[in-house]
């Protein structure tokens, strides 16, 4: 079995909705996120806390990770949200840390974790001015890290350009290279748009040509779109096994393939394909 980790969904659900937890899991989705920040209003942050402390506390193994966005550890009820979820004793997948503006506030949180928070793998969001211009030093802020994430809403009213695909697209490709840098994966903003399936489907796919590696959705009816969207097609799989096969074949060295030059940069994307197709196979009924 492949040893590839498929990331290429996470399904937020508001802390103060967990009823909807089974609907989540049933989505299918990689990664269910916990959340406390956005998708909570301020009256209900309390609650939503409380009741996402008690899921984690209860719940079932599952296939899917189960993460854990607090509010800005920045702020006073970040710090709160920090400090519950450390005197709870309960252990996320990962911790989603959003507006991180640079790696010193990331050591201070990981300072912060008691002992069963210990090495919890992090997802750290990359939304504003600040954090895109520190997109590398961020990416390099933790060995825990699991996997950057790209902000657009928030990062687009902090700069104050349009939330478009064109406005958007330096601070996208900046976070792109600062994982590849860091070796870790990506995963992009969510597609507000819950209605419009095509455009949700053209942007997964874009931003997965741009390198992103994953997804982010606000809804289920959302999730089996990008995961086919960033999952491996018939197509792309049997270029793949072509060309490891060939280079195989020849014991490595440079070849030509369909009239087209392969060296090792490609074989090593076209393995990574193959591992997976083999991971999403062994998890998810898409594509």
């Amino acid at each position: 079995m492949s040893s590839v980790r498929v990331r290429r969904s996470m399904l937020f659900l508001p802390g103060d909705r967990v009823e909807r937890y089974p609907k989540s899991l049933a989505s299918g989705a990689d990664a269910v996120c916990l959340d406390l920040e956005d998708g909570v209003s301020f009256g209900a942050k309390e609650t939503a806390r409380g009741r996402a402390l008690e899921l984690l506390a209860v719940r079932e193994p599952t296939r899917a990770e189960i993460v854990f966005r607090i509010n800005d550890p920045k702020t006073d009820l970040g710090g709160r949200d920090l400090e519950a979820l450390v005197e709870s004793g309960v252990r996320p997948d990962a911790l989603v840390l959003p507006k991180t503006a640079g790696a010193e506030e990331v050591r201070r949180v990981e300072a912060s974790l008691g002992p069963k928070l210990s090495g919890v793998p992090l997802v750290l969001m990359i939304e504003t001015a600040r954090g895109v211009a520190a997109a590398e030093e961020i990416a390099r802020a933790s060995p825990n890290l699991a996997f950057l994430f790209f902000g657009a809403v928030d990062l687009a009213a902090d700069v104050g350009c349009a939330l478009d695909w064109d406005a958007l697209l330096y601070a996208r490709s900046r976070v792109i290279v600062a994982a590849a840098m860091a070796g870790v994966e990506t995963m992009d903003a969510p597609f507000l748009d819950v209605s419009n399936v095509n455009g949700l489907a053209e942007e997964s796919r874009a931003v997965r040509r741009l390198g992103f590696t994953g997804k982010a959705a606000i809804h289920p009816r959302q999730v089996p779109i990008i995961q086919q969207a960033f999952s491996p097609d018939d197509a792309e799989i049997a270029w793949a096994r072509r060309i490891v096969r060939a280079y195989e074949d020849q014991q490595g060295g440079v070849l030509l393939v369909d009239g087209k030059l392969v060296e090792r940069p490609v074989i090593a994307a076209a393995r990574r394909t193959l591992a997976i197709a083999e991971a999403v196979a062994a998890v998810s009924p898409w594509p």
